[in-house]
């Protein structure tokens, strides 16, 4: 197939990388450790943590894994935000041999209780705040032992001793394990740094990863990403930077969180391959704690979703010029589209570039991004980063592949596309055929390449990077009392890229506010799948055959609200 895209390729980008070392991201923190083991692999509020000690720490982890009966292609949850103990968790994880799943700790009770019955997890490391939740769901789960931690562990001594006496009960981090049910604390499974991990360890092949997808439904499938693949695309994006940012040296900001496909392999992975320290920032919503960071640790590459760069350019002290971004070279930008003016007053802020990328969790990273150097083009998300390939078909015959400017589903092809949903061969079979992803995204190709994305074949609802689909926001409003029917549609949002929107129809003679809606979402949903505007109508449009349209309701409040 013609591949335009090469001829826009920065200088020293390679067409392909092949072929790729037969190793696993495990063997590159082993080989770094060995070569330079005091080199920073992770800062965390000041703390500094070294190859050396990520590598022996894992090891212990491993190793107590292993004594616990865990084996190969066993699952262990991680609910955790981004904090050394998740780094250090999955490398144990991994050495053990089994397979990391890496959870949303703040979806609802319902959301985490599904995900953690549907992989079978046998164990979990869990923020000790969450521990109680964790324990409230055990009983339905597969779940033998919890491991529970302390977000202080790995604070410098002075900020831990502050957490101690100030926080430390106030945020639910102060809590006492279940008598008798074989829990443990984190730093105690630890402790033993002479511990030894199975010989074995994980092979290219092995099952590395399961992570949450909407995947082509609305009930969130498990997308099972090989070693080799995560390694891959973690390679991939690290020669995709290399024109501006040095390896070992340039920090990366470790924003999207460790359960998102772009937190876990496109940044924690593209930093260990990098030897590039990752900068952890444990709630980049927390907009002053995320700029104090980029002041004090000086990142190179600062990824983040649309929402995120708004929110910082409308903070007063970024308004009044009292935050240093000089360090930032490379600013990413991905999940959600990246409006034009957000792009030019960010760039005219920080004099850094902002670039954007587009993929899926299915795809593990096999990436579309705009050149860190060359071209970029206003409404393109980028072209296919090396070894990807990418076709547009006609979204009724995928056997027709449509030319240049012409709109039809994206189709993905990479080494290191997903092996499938998690125990649902039928869903993977509608995802991927014949080696190649079909996305259920519409867009188009110019003739340089460059992919603009023009809708989603799918009703799929993108807030702030997140997936929300929604016939599950629909069916939880439509278990209240008082409503009669509902639509939910995805909507422009000057701040998240897009919006949860419903549209209710209530039953007569029953009242009902926009904020009785959003209490009886927040019962059932994680907090970004909660709509963040709700109509009332009398009637909602359907289809001759009584079909909800939803696309008829987000095309009305488009052309009410032409500004946003």
């Amino acid at each position: 197939m013609a591949r335009p895209w090469l001829e826009h390729y920065d200088a020293g980008v390679p067409a392909t990388l092949a072929p790729y070392p037969e190793k696993t991201l495990v063997d590159v923190v082993r080989d770094t450790a060995a070569e330079r083991p005091r080199h920073t692999a992770a800062i965390f509020k000041g703390a500094r943590l070294s190859y050396g000690e990520l590598d022996g720490l894992s090891d212990a982890f491993a190793a107590w894994l292993a004594a616990r009966g865990v084996v190969k292609g066993d699952r262990v949850a991680l609910i955790m935000p981004n904090c050394p103990q998740v780094i250090i968790a999955q490398l144990g994880v991994w050495k053990a041999g089994a397979v990391a799943v890496p959870l949303n700790p703040l979806s609802s009770d319902e959301e985490l209780a599904h995900a953690l019955a549907g992989t079978g997890a046998r164990a979990a490391v869990v923020l000790t705040r969450f521990y109680h939740k964790i324990k409230r769901l055990q009983p339905g789960t597969a779940l033998e032992v919890v491991i529970a931690t302390n977000i202080k562990e790995f604070l410098p001594r002075v900020l831990r001793l502050a957490y101690t006496l100030l926080k430390e009960r106030k945020e639910g981090d102060r809590v006492a394990l279940a008598p008798g049910e074989g829990d443990v604390r984190f730093q105690t499974v630890i402790r033993d740094r002479r511990a030894v991990p199975p010989r074995a360890g994980p092979t290219p092949s092995d099952a590395a990863l399961l992570l949450l997808t909407g995947g082509t439904t609305g009930i969130p499938k498990a997308a099972l990403l090989r070693h080799h693949g995560v390694l891959m695309a973690a390679l991939q994006v690290s020669h995709w930077f290399r024109p501006i940012i040095r390896e070992w040296d340039d920090a990366i900001a470790f924003v999207f969180p460790p359960f998102h496909v772009a937190g876990n392999v496109g940044i924690l992975g593209t930093a260990l391959v990098g030897r590039n320290p990752a900068v952890l920032v444990p709630n980049p919503r927390d907009v002053n704690e995320l700029l104090r960071t980029i002041q004090k640790e000086r990142p190179a590459v600062l990824p983040a979703v649309p929402a995120l760069y708004n929110a910082m350019l409308v903070h007063p002290a970024v308004r009044a010029g009292k935050v240093d971004f000089s360090s930032v070279k490379l600013c990413v930008s991905g999940a959600s589209p990246l409006l034009a003016e957000t792009k030019r007053r960010f760039e005219q802020l920080t004099g850094a570039r902002i670039i954007e990328v587009y993929s899926l969790t299915e795809a593990c990273m096999a990436a579309v991004g705009t050149p860190v150097v060359g071209t970029y083009k206003e409404g393109a998300v980028g072209i296919p980063l090396p070894d990807v390939d990418l076709r547009i078909v006609d979204a009724d015959d995928p056997s027709r592949e449509l030319g240049s400017g012409e709109i039809g589903e994206i189709v993905l092809e990479a080494p290191q596309l997903m092996e499938g949903y998690w125990k649902d061969a039928e869903a993977t079979k509608e995802m991927l055929r014949d080696g190649r992803l079909y996305t259920g995204d519409l867009g188009s190709l110019d003739g340089d390449g460059y992919l603009t994305i023009a809708d989603r074949k799918k009703d799929l609802i993108k807030a702030s990077g997140f997936q929300v689909w929604p016939r599950e926001v629909e069916e939880v409003i439509a278990t209240h009392a008082a409503v009669a029917e509902v639509g939910v549609a995805g909507v422009p949002d000057a701040h998240s890229g897009e919006a949860v929107m419903a549209w209710v129809v209530t039953r007569k003679g029953m009242g009902l506010t926009e904020e009785e809606i959003r209490d009886h979402c927040r019962r059932h949903l994680a907090a970004y799948k909660v709509p963040k505007r709700v109509e009332f109508r009398e009637a909602l449009p359907k289809s001759a055959i009584g079909k909800l349209l939803r696309r008829e309701l987000a095309r009305e409040f488009r052309a009410a609200h032409t500004s946003l």
